[in-house]
């Protein structure tokens, strides 16, 4: 079953969005592929199972069914009843939600259907872009927003998109720039330009971003990973637009995500080094994508590599209902590991027991080295993964059992103070400081690591959970949420 999923802001109130999108008659006003539609049989359009009937832009026909309509949850479930081409099975639903302050609207749009063998990267390219894409580009029109048309393309028999050819002009675009290094407020929303694609690259459209806390870190320059001006950002998801010479295995029109240096993210275009992209699999969405490169790679090295968890052993997870902690307990747990965890809350503790953690510590309430000890009978845990920093260090080496592995991988509460390495004798101790650029060096580290992620979210291992979404230029709210613990799961931007 192919799946195809994409999203966006529009910037209009949800209530006037609806109104249009909820006439199951009125494509032919908005959408450019749709030349004339009428309801069958004389039907209203908001009734459920009435069929609407289009007579396309190339002159084909397009028979659709309404299956379920909400006013309340502003969504609308529909079917294709007959089309030129093979979309077998097709089932789409359409969702509105407010955004922030109820002047914007996030759009998700998804389907799912059956093609012939052979053909599900062409069809689901074209559901995606001449289907999904254009009509958000359309309704921003209406509403009086720049649309930036996707490369020329041609179509096949097949009705898949093949690209015409590497353009040779920038794409205008806008994006997140940081013009000094300080807090979310140096983040403005400026015109940008994505270059054509050289030797080696490619320009990318990007649906969904990913928000990390090294983006936190480019931002304050506590990792100088941007010069200023310039446009921070690790992780992403999107559509090929144009490839450049010598590029191979990713073809214009592909859906790829990335997870790595250098930074340049939070844009709507953006044109990099090919070899640093990963193409997405059919059953994996864009956002899913965007909220589990980095997160998810980092799961993988942290789990597999950095230090191998096996059954029996028993690891502490800080920040266990966060991004990388709820993926590390529900990974962990699948290993055989007894997943114990520290949370700032009770909904919290609830969020992270949910996703494998068998033993969620409310911080702020009880010691989590007294808690540990008496969980493992005073033995201590054979790993402790901190990404909290300075707050926690030395009491994470005090829950550690002898020989026993402080990996400290970030520090959201601030730098680490300076530690006399010779006191972690006393339990003959290992410390490490990974960095997720060493782990991710090369396309072929890049491929193993994402195939062993791709796997365990296609067998339900892992389940990503989205708990907020921005539109990308309110990406200065969401860093303040991340830095004042106030989210759980990821936070994705939709440009």
């Amino acid at each position: 079953m192919v799946k195809v999923r994409r999203s966006t802001i529009i910037e209009a109130p949800v209530d006037e969005v609806w109104r249009i999108l909820r006439d199951f008659n009125g494509h032919e006003r908005w959408h450019p592929a749709v030349a004339e539609s009428r309801i069958e049989e004389g039907r209203q359009a908001d009734e459920i199972g009435c069929v609407r009937r289009f007579r396309l832009a190339d002159g084909g026909i397009l028979r659709e069914q309404l299956l379920r309509l909400s006013d309340r949850e502003r969504s609308f479930t529909y079917c294709i009843l007959e089309a030129p081409i093979p979309l077998i099975d097709y089932v789409a639903t359409v969702r509105l939600k407010p955004v922030t302050d109820g002047q914007r609207t996030f759009w998700d749009w998804q389907s799912s259907f059956r093609t012939p063998a052979g053909e599900e990267k062409a069809l689901a390219g074209l559901v995606g872009e001449q289907i999904y894409q254009a009509g958000f580009d359309a309704i921003k029109s209406t509403f009086g927003q720049q649309s930036i048309a996707p490369a020329p393309a041609r179509r096949t028999s097949a009705g898949s998109i093949a690209a015409t050819g590497v353009a040779d002009r920038p794409i205008e675009c806008q994006g997140l720039v940081i013009e000094r290094y300080g807090g979310p407020e140096v983040l403005h929303w400026e015109r940008l330009s994505a270059p054509p694609p050289g030797p080696g690259e490619l320009r990318i459209r990007h649906t969904a971003i990913g928000l990390n806390y090294i983006d936190v870190y480019a931002r304050t320059g506590y990792y100088p990973l941007v010069d200023p001006p310039g446009v921070i950002g690790m992780e992403a998801a999107g559509v090929v637009v144009d490839i450049g010479p010598a590029v191979h295995g990713v073809l214009a029109g592909d859906r790829v995500a990335y997870a790595c240096n250098p930074p340049g993210a939070y844009a709507e275009y953006r044109t990099m080094q090919a070899d640093l992209v990963v193409p997405l699999p059919d059953d994996i969405d864009d956002e899913t994508a965007a909220a589990v490169m980095l997160k998810g790679m980092s799961a993988e090295f942290l789990l597999h590599r950095v230090h191998r968890v096996g059954e029996g052993d028993v690891i502490l997870v800080h920040a266990a209902a966060g991004g990388v902690g709820q993926l590390l307990c529900q990974w962990a747990r699948a290993l055989g590991a007894t997943v114990i965890g520290t949370v700032g809350n009770l909904e919290k503790a609830r969020i992270a027991r949910a996703h494998g953690c068998a033993y969620p510590i409310v911080y702020s309430e009880e010691d989590f080295v007294e808690r540990v000890n008496q969980i493992t009978e005073g033995r201590g845990c054979d790993v402790v993964y901190d990404a909290v920093g300075r707050d926690s260090f030395m009491r994470s080496y005090d829950a550690l059992a002898l020989r026993g592995h402080l990996v400290s991988y970030g520090q959201a509460s601030g730098p680490i103070e300076p530690i006399d390495i010779a006191a972690f004798a006393a339990k003959s101790v290992r410390v490490s400081r990974p960095n997720f650029g060493h782990y991710t060096g090369t396309s072929v580290e890049v491929r193993a690591m994402t195939d062993r992620l791709f796997d365990v979210l296609r067998r339900g291992i892992l389940r990503v959970e989205i708990s907020q979404r921005h539109a990308l230029r309110d990406a200065a709210q969401a860093h303040r949420d991340l830095e004042a613990r106030r989210t759980t799961g990821s936070t994705i931007f939709i440009p």
